[in-house]
């Protein structure tokens, strides 16, 4: 279907997959959010609406507090793009530093760095091999874990997708008090990524525990030098379980790849103190840019 010029818009499809996966491609992008499958599992969520401005590929969306914005042009003339997006009042999320520098730097617009939104990017095989003194307490509840259960460790294919849905319905379960919408959406997310895994180019490692999905982890290749893990979820009752999969993610998954986006920790204070815990080399920044006259 054919994508229309803004400010008509028309929701994001299963079908603009090659061409967002080209788009994409060509930028090599650092944040998370750009890949298509990231973009197409969280079109709910977010509202993803796509529009053509000078050529170029705009996604809109809308954040959890309902606040409207759009991503960072793909393809086309993005600084002209740029400035007719600016013109209609929307405000542009999820520049990184390249972006501002190549486009924005000079400019009266106003910059915010948005800390919650923050990638964190780690070197995969730091999180493969857990090396050195800095990881001894990772090491620890793994060899807890795996001196106390029957295990094995496998790639992801649709013969878990039964045991991988019934992880993620027990969490839904165990969360019902204080699920908020962010969480509910990811979840929701979840469910899809699983069930869509391999037309959206997903690939993950599972943890069986007794012959039984007790842990698993989706991610895909973000660029060439870096994937990205979108989804992790494991039992949480059982200690040591979290930082096998997350290993495991890191050890038999993209080993072309020198790093590993690990997401945004979204002001969650006890994520941010599990992501910071892994050491990452850098936390890939993002902005929010404004016209200083919508401020």
């Amino acid at each position: 279907m054919e994508i229309p010029p803004y400010p008509e818009t028309r929701a994001l499809l299963i079908a603009d997959k090659p061409l967002l996966d080209r788009l994409c491609t060509d930028i090599q992008p650092r944040i998370s959010e750009l890949t298509f499958a990231g973009l197409y599992l969280f079109r709910t969520a977010h509202e993803y609406k796509l529009a053509m401005v000078n050529e170029a590929l705009v996604v809109l969306g809308k954040g959890y507090d309902d606040a409207e914005y759009f991503l960072p042009p793909l393809g086309g003339d993005v600084a002209a793009a740029l400035k007719v997006m600016f013109k209609s009042g929307l405000p542009l999320y999820g520049a990184d530093d390249q972006f501002v520098a190549k486009y924005l730097a000079g400019s009266t617009l106003h910059i915010t760095e948005l800390r919650d939104s923050c990638d964190y990017l780690y070197l995969r095989e730091e999180l493969a091999t857990l090396p050195g003194g800095r990881f001894h307490k990772k090491k620890n509840r793994i060899n807890y874990f795996t001196s106390r259960h029957n295990y094995t460790v496998t790639l992801f294919s649709g013969e878990h997708l039964d045991g991988c849905l019934n992880i993620v319905d027990k969490l839904v379960q165990s969360s019902l008090d204080e699920i908020g919408s962010s969480l509910r959406m990811e979840l929701e997310a979840t469910y899809e990524a699983l069930r869509c895994a391999e037309q959206l180019g997903l690939e993950g490692v599972v943890v069986l525990v007794n012959d039984n999905v007790a842990a698993f982890a989706l991610g895909e290749r973000l660029s060439r030098d870096t994937a990205v893990c979108q989804f992790e979820k494991a039992d949480p009752f059982t200690e040591g379980l979290y930082q096998l999969v997350n290993r495991e993610f890191a050890r038999l998954l993209f080993q072309e790849c020198r790093y590993i986006n690990r997401e945004q920790d979204l002001g969650d204070v006890g994520l941010r103190n599990a992501k910071l815990s892994y050491h990452p080399v850098e936390l890939v920044k993002k902005y929010l840019v404004q016209s200083t006259e919508d401020i």
